[in-house]
């Protein structure tokens, strides 16, 4: 795994910027909140990990890393905004620091895209909603952990419900085409998340 700080200092490098004093500070503690089993320090070092890998990939990479590390920043179960509000905290984290007008637009459009509603077609969205889709092709043990604390995350959801919806999440990824955008992720990834699914969804 990534060491953090020098993963947050180099994305700030590769913008060009000196990033707020504090801020990797207070992302840190925000992926630490307890209602988080998911989306916490484990899913943004796993992010990072797969970035450091495909790096090269990407147009703007300073972008790329600073939407990973706000992707998650806001994290309500119940939230029906998180993206939203991750995005403004990046945005106003980029304007404090300098970034420019089109700069910060990208970094918002790239956390938007989080959401996985809509087909992305820019290569830098591309490339993130790969990196965060990554865990669906993981091994066996890990997607089975990830599906675990998903579950955590909604526990006040009743069982039957819950078991209902999940399966109709976990089955629109697999009705897609591709889960993958990038020939990087598909050759890596299609084929065990495609597995990890099925077996979820049986």
């Amino acid at each position: 795994m990534p060491d953090l700080k020098e993963a947050w200092q180099l994305a700030w490098a590769d913008l060009g910027l000196h990033a707020p004093a504090g801020l990797c500070e207070e992302l840190l503690v925000a992926y630490e909140e307890p209602q988080r089993h998911y989306h916490s320090l484990q899913h943004l070092a796993e992010c990072l990990a797969h970035f450091d890998q495909v790096r090269h990939l990407a147009q703007h990479p300073g972008e790329v890393a600073v939407a990973l590390w706000f992707h998650d920043a806001v994290y309500d179960v119940q939230g029906k905004s998180n993206e939203q509000q991750s995005a403004d905290w990046a945005v106003r984290a980029l304007q404090a620091a300098g970034a420019g007008e089109a700069s910060r637009a990208r970094v918002l459009q790239l956390i938007m895209a989080t959401q996985h509603h809509a087909e992305v077609h820019e290569p830098d969205q591309q490339l993130l909603v790969d990196i965060d889709l990554s865990i669906l092709g993981a091994t066996p043990e890990r997607f089975a952990q990830y599906d675990r604390q998903v579950r955590a995350e909604y526990s006040w959801v009743p069982g039957l419900i819950y078991r209902v919806k999940r399966k109709a999440v976990l089955k629109s990824f697999l009705d897609r085409e591709h889960i993958y955008h990038t020939p990087y992720f598909r050759e890596r990834c299609e084929a065990q998340a495609r597995s990890n699914l099925a077996a979820a969804c049986a």
